[in-house]
């Protein structure tokens, strides 16, 4: 059974037992890394930055007293899986808190959990899946850490039921860059707590976090796979079985034009309930949960992006997407079982599939349009990449709900996640694609999300988001980040000055 203690993979950065009399800022600087890349997940932006490895509260209170000291700029890094700029600073620290990971306690009667902010996904769900739990909420891969989680307010294929991982958080410790540590939950600090949930890590440090596990009794889950014939009919059932399901997600084929614009396949799954599965708590245990290593037991899984690269165009993408659209009537509103791993986690059943957009790279454009407008907006949407020959070769489709976090991306309706391929020749235009995309989605009263972005500009998102929540947020960050030393290159490009 999976512990807390042998959940620490890495070594800690040098630290001082005791703090000194007297900060010397020559003395944390010998802690730092040399200059080095520091990559965007998308592979489409770098900076080159020093990076900082914390592994205590200490090491956090050093980190800030630095920067008020040197005026250094400082960004937070998770598990580096923003897409875009998000964890990327060309001026200053790149925070990397993947060493301050530990899993601090556990009430197996609540499945209320304390760790600190560089504990995986990952390492929760490994951590309760044999414990006869699982998070409540986890994103399309394993790997972003607590805190990147809450700087995002992650969502995941149940945000229609459940609502952003913010919400299933009892408390966090919080640190400040004028080193204040507060403790903040929705009913302490409360003001806080919505503001630095979802306040991209532009207004202190998580320290440690408090979330309260899901109770389950089955180590997998019921999935019914449902194609659909366009996006209208996508909307319609989503619309129709969002009450009776747990999780929805539906793949789109960007491809398909005309009448069959939008069409694709849903993936609906619901929990079993208790004693409806016999293999229960066997198939909770670990082995039975991770992700298999190879395909077929034969070729290793980290290889199977280069099985994919031949069809890394868009000729080849058009073939896969077409492909999967009719392999779906094969087993077409079929059910059956699926392990929780393996349904939440596509983006790792294949690791480094991304490497197929190389020599390039990619952006993932993420928008999110109330419901009384979202078949209409993202038709639009579609339509128009195929009107300017940039199609993207995936399309992920979520039903979302509003929540009360400060900067909160989801609205009472749907979001759209497509990736596009990133090249030296279509670069420009892609980004004037997305400048087109923006207007689309602020017409129709849309939003967007800064864990997926890489092409925002500040009028449109000012535009995007209610003013009184803009002006909360930077009356928030002035009060605690008065000499603006949190920054990442996200902060400088979308907010400025």
């Amino acid at each position: 059974m999976a512990t807390a203690s042998k959940k620490k993979t890495v070594k800690k950065s040098a630290s001082p037992k005791t703090k000194k009399a007297g900060f010397d800022p020559k003395e944390f600087e010998s802690r730092l890394s040399p200059v080095q890349k520091v990559e965007a997940w998308g592979m489409n932006h770098f900076s080159s930055s020093k990076v900082f490895l914390p592994s205590s509260i200490q090491d956090f209170k050093d980190l800030f007293s630095y920067a008020r000291d040197t005026n250094t700029k400082v960004a937070f890094r998770g598990g580096g899986c923003s897409y875009g700029d998000a964890a990327t600073n060309e001026k200053g620290i790149v925070v990397d808190i993947r060493n301050f990971n530990k899993i601090l306690s556990f009430d197996p009667k609540t499945g209320i959990l304390v760790a600190e902010s560089g504990v995986t996904i990952k390492q929760l769900w490994e951590f309760g899946i044999e414990r006869g739990f699982w998070p409540p909420v986890v994103s399309g891969t394993m790997f972003p850490t607590l805190g990147g989680a809450l700087s995002m307010n992650i969502h995941g294929k149940n945000n229609f039921a459940v609502g952003p991982i913010g919400d299933h958080i009892q408390e966090f410790t919080f640190l400040s860059p004028d080193g204040k540590e507060s403790v903040c939950s929705p009913k302490k600090n409360s003001d806080l707590f919505y503001s630095a949930i979802s306040g991209f890590g532009m207004l202190g440090a998580f320290l440690t976090v408090t979330i309260k596990l899901k109770k389950i009794y089955s180590g997998k889950m019921k999935v019914w796979p449902v194609n659909t014939a366009n996006l209208q009919e996508m909307y319609d059932y989503f619309e129709k079985e969002y009450k009776q399901s747990d999780y929805l997600v539906g793949w789109v084929d960007s491809f398909a034009s005309g009448k069959s614009l939008g069409r694709g396949q849903i993936h609906k799954a619901v929990h079993l309930k208790a004693g409806e599965d016999p293999d229960f708590p066997e198939n909770c245990k670990l082995e039975n949960q991770i992700l298999p290593s190879t395909f077929l037991g034969i070729i290793p899984k980290s290889w199977m992006w280069l099985f994919m690269y031949p069809f890394s165009n868009n000729f080849g993408m058009r073939f896969v997407n077409f492909g999967k659209w009719i392999s779906g009537f094969l087993n077409n509103n079929k059910p059956y079982q699926q392990g929780h791993a393996e349904y939440a986690f596509l983006l790792d059943y294949v690791p480094n599939w991304k490497f197929m957009y190389k020599p390039g790279a990619m952006i993932q454009y993420q928008s999110f349009i109330p419901k009384e407008n979202a078949v209409k907006g993202f038709e639009e949407i579609l339509s128009l990449c195929q009107k300017r020959g940039i199609i993207n070769w995936l399309a992920v489709f979520k039903k979302h709900r509003p929540d009360k976090f400060l900067l909160t991306h989801a609205v009472d309706g749907y979001s759209m996640a497509m990736d596009f391929p990133v090249t030296k020749r279509n670069k420009a235009k892609l980004w004037e694609l997305a400048k087109e995309m923006d207007e689309i989605v602020v017409k129709n009263g849309g939003r967007f999300y800064f864990a997926k972005d890489s092409t925002l500009r500040p009028e449109v998102y000012r535009r995007s988001m209610p003013k009184q929540n803009l002006e909360k947020f930077r009356a928030m960050k002035k009060k605690l980040d008065p000499k603006n030393l949190l920054e990442s290159d996200l902060f400088r490009r979308v907010w400025g000055k």
